[in-house]
């Protein structure tokens, strides 16, 4: 039998955990012997088929940023972003698959045959974003069995090897994403209650904040302005990066800046950097009130925080957790390693449930007496036309189907009519969001379902959305008198077998490059 593992495709890190011989995760260290691998990719010079993944390409970026890609994650599902390098336009799902290359060869130098793996993502990650990161893996030729939300991992991994009891809140602060997740834990049994997140506020976001310390400080001194050109932009992002995590450990950091206009001495305080940081602080504690009024819970009633994410050591995120729950937050684990961890268990229970022949009976043990509940992280719906009772004309709305906290699996139906006589076609919308309004939600994806002719209006239309335990989606629209139906599955995508060709295919132009 193959090696079950999870991996954690982080913004600015990531890593590969296995499963040992009675269920225990494991983080396979990198081939520089390194636990973490910076996710960065470098395409060489002079030969675009070479490419250099993690401490080498971080390193190579400050010579040539335009061969580099960091903080892709960022991008992820994003069908306008493009990086062109040499002959060949890559995009965000296959910039990760190099990445994710990278984990499972320098990984299967010590554990040889690495079948089955979880991939984590944000709770807060649409359904594209989640179908993108699940095409990198495979595109990096991985059996990707599942997915699972990075707090969850996180939670997983903290119950199993702490004393973890009560209403617990996971403040995950990673290095591009922000996640809070809920949830009730009592010993290995963990029930999911709601989450929120941002896409766009994590590390790399304080560490702005310390790059415009040093432009502004190096401005006064000077006349000039400090970066002008790609390469300052890269080396100074990097030393903002290192003051950010020296001021996680002292009261203040010393760097001497150098530009057009000399040499420039700077002292950066800890209460100069809480300053700059403090709205970003302030956004993660908003997404925690959200979540608290989502299931009505005071912070009171939070029994525990658990740390997640290497951004979580800066003080100040400590202190105000601690302010606001009256309560220290929990860092029991390496909070860079916990979410890897987590999916690593999460990939054995995935194929326990589905596949339990392929799991050993050493890893089947030590996983029994686990017991996870996940809910929708979104709600799901449709767009359709009713009537305004105020003017008599139909108005477009978004119609909720599956609400989001519905424990996994779920499935949910609504039926719709058609709106005209004669109608032979219907544009079938499948939304993402809250909102009634269809301009506040995300359109995820639109098909054209084609119906019989000649018939009058108002005939039924049932629409039917599941979601599994894998976090994969499927939608149904049946047109009941003739019995068409149209299926709509977005973990696979619209086409299909066309897909798993185009897939397919990418994977064998993405082996011709050698990834150090």
């Amino acid at each position: 039998m193959g090696m079950i593992a999870g991996i954690d495709l982080g913004t600015t890190f990531s890593a590969l955990a296995i499963l040992n011989k009675i269920g225990r995760p494991e983080v396979v260290p990198n081939s520089e012997g390194e636990r973490l691998t910076p996710s960065v990719v470098y395409f060489d010079d002079d030969q675009d088929a070479t490419v250099r993944v993690g401490i080498e390409a971080l390193n190579c970026r400050q010579l040539n940023p335009d061969r580099a890609v960091r903080w892709i994650k960022r991008h992820m599902g994003d069908s306008q972003w493009r990086k062109t390098i040499g002959n060949r336009v890559w995009t965000p799902e296959e910039i990760s698959s190099l990445i994710l290359k990278k984990l499972k060869q320098d990984a299967e130098m010590i554990y040889p045959g690495i079948e089955s793996v979880v991939i984590s993502v944000p709770a807060h990650f649409d359904e594209v974003r989640r179908k993108a990161t699940m095409d990198a893996g495979a595109l990096a030729g991985l059996n990707v069995i599942g997915i699972v939300n990075e707090p969850v991992a996180a939670a997983l991994y903290y119950a199993t090897t702490h004393d973890v009891n009560g209403r617990v809140l996971v403040y995950d602060l990673g290095g591009g994403t922000f996640d809070v997740t809920i949830m009730d834990v009592s010993g290995q049994n963990i029930t999911i209650v709601c989450s929120q997140g941002d896409h766009a506020l994590g590390g790399m976001d304080f560490d702005r904040k310390i790059l415009q310390i040093f432009e502004k400080a190096y401005q006064e001194q000077t006349g000039q302005p400090l970066i002008t050109n790609p390469q300052e932009q890269a080396q100074y992002e990097d030393e903002a990066e290192d003051v950010k995590k020296t001021l996680s450990r002292r009261p203040s950091a010393k760097k001497v800046l150098y530009g057009k206009g000399g040499s420039a001495r700077v002292e950066i305080t800890q209460q100069q950097f809480e300053e700059a940081a403090e709205p970003l602080v302030g956004r993660t504690e908003m997404l925690i009130d959200v979540s608290l009024q989502e299931i009505g819970c005071s912070a009171q009633k939070i029994d525990q925080v658990l740390l997640v994410g290497g951004s979580t050591r800066i003080p100040l995120v400590q202190q105000r957790l601690t302010e606001k729950f009256g309560k220290p937050p929990v860092m029991a684990v390496n909070v860079d390693e916990c979410v890897a961890l987590g999916a690593a268990i999460h990939a054995g229970l995935t194929l326990l449930r589905n596949h339990p022949e392929q799991v050993e009976a050493g890893i089947a043990g030590g996983l029994r007496d686990i017991k996870l509940k996940d809910v929708c992280n979104h709600s799901y719906g449709t767009l359709c036309a009713p009537i305004d009772e105020t003017t008599g004309k139909h108005v477009i709305r978004n119609s909720i189907i599956l609400k989001k906290n519905t424990p996994l699996p779920c499935e949910a139906m609504q039926t719709f009519y058609t709106m005209c006589d004669g109608q032979t076609e219907l544009q079938v919308t499948i939304t993402q969001g809250e909102d009634e309004d269809p301009d506040f939600v995300n359109k995820i994806a639109t098909e054209i379902f084609e119906l019989p002719p000649h018939r009058p209006a108002n005939r039924p239309i049932v629409v039917r959305y599941s979601y599994d335990l894998n976090q994969r989606m499927h939608c149904s629209f049946c047109d009941e008198e003739s019995g068409r139906i149209l299926e709509v599955d977005l973990a696979l995508s619209e086409s299909g077998a066309a897909l798993e060709k185009s897939i397919q295919q990418k994977t064998e132009e993405i082996a011709r490059f050698q990834v150090h």
